[in-house]
């Protein structure tokens, strides 16, 4: 059974686009088969496969507007062995362009159809903004997941968040849920980190992940080179916690599935 999870934070810097490259490499390390959706027009989770943004001729953008099929423009990123639909800044016309069509928020849930039986999980990387691009992730998704910083202004904009799956669940996704809350860039050392991260705790419970991401050079260098931190570097810090991540959500769909 695909399991389909739109990584999204309205927020932007929050370690987002690192979480989906580097869970969708951590599940392919776990044989697992993984296609990594870039819904960013920035492309950063396009060229932090190891795909060149610039020389693309088909991506993300022709498949919502029904111009490509989501097989004929996939790629496999070497770097990180799983497969990506690529985005760059042709996707920012997207924004304008889907609102005259028709099923709008459905774009890519249908461009996804025909191919999901082929993958274990699909991750969507989504723009750090509510628009018709995180909304047609929300709307394909099963379920959100929500990397966030242990600070205060987090805090609200997760509220915002939640209020927004709440809507999108009661108009136009009834099973969209909420997978999980990363706790990202993480410092114990940090007072404030410490008892935001409580609060999460107490309020969500069981949906924050028991692993957290901390601050990592590795992490932040591991785009420039093309590969997800796991592989480009497998024993620092951050890989060893985004593999076990995606071990905690391999073991949470084992829980669900028995």
């Amino acid at each position: 059974m695909t399991r389909i999870i739109a990584v999204t934070n309205q927020k932007g810097g929050v370690g987002k686009t690192t979480t989906s490259v580097n869970l969708a490499a951590g599940l392919a390390k776990s044989d697992k088969k993984v296609l990594l959706v870039d819904l960013d027009p920035q492309g950063n989770a396009t060229m932090g496969s190891g795909i060149d943004k610039r020389e693309l001729k088909q991506t993300i953008y022709q498949v919502l507007l029904g111009l490509a099929t989501a097989e004929a423009v996939k790629i496999h990123s070497e770097t990180g062995n799983y497969d990506v639909l690529p985005a760059n800044r042709e996707l920012a016309g997207a924004e304008i362009e889907l609102v005259d069509l028709d099923n709008r928020e459905q774009r890519l849930k249908a461009a996804l159809t025909p191919v999901a039986a082929g993958y274990d999980f699909i991750l969507l990387d989504c723009p750090p903004a509510l628009n018709m691009l995180t909304i047609n992730g929300l709307v394909a998704a099963d379920a959100v997941m929500i990397p966030m910083q242990c600070e205060y202004y987090a805090l609200e904009g997760l509220s915002d968040l939640v209020n927004t799956i709440k809507r999108v669940r009661q108009h136009l996704n009834p099973v969209l849920e909420i997978e999980g809350l990363l706790r990202t860039m993480f410092d114990p050392r940090n007072t404030l980190a410490l008892q935001v991260s409580s609060q999460l705790q107490d309020h969500f419970g069981t949906k924050v992940y028991t692993t957290v991401i901390p601050r990592n050079v590795r992490l932040a260098e591991a785009p420039s080179f093309g590969a997800p931190a796991v592989n480009f570097d497998a024993t620092c810090k951050g890989a060893v916690a985004y593999l076990a991540l995606a071990a905690e959500i391999l073991q949470r769909q084992l829980g669900v599935n028995s």
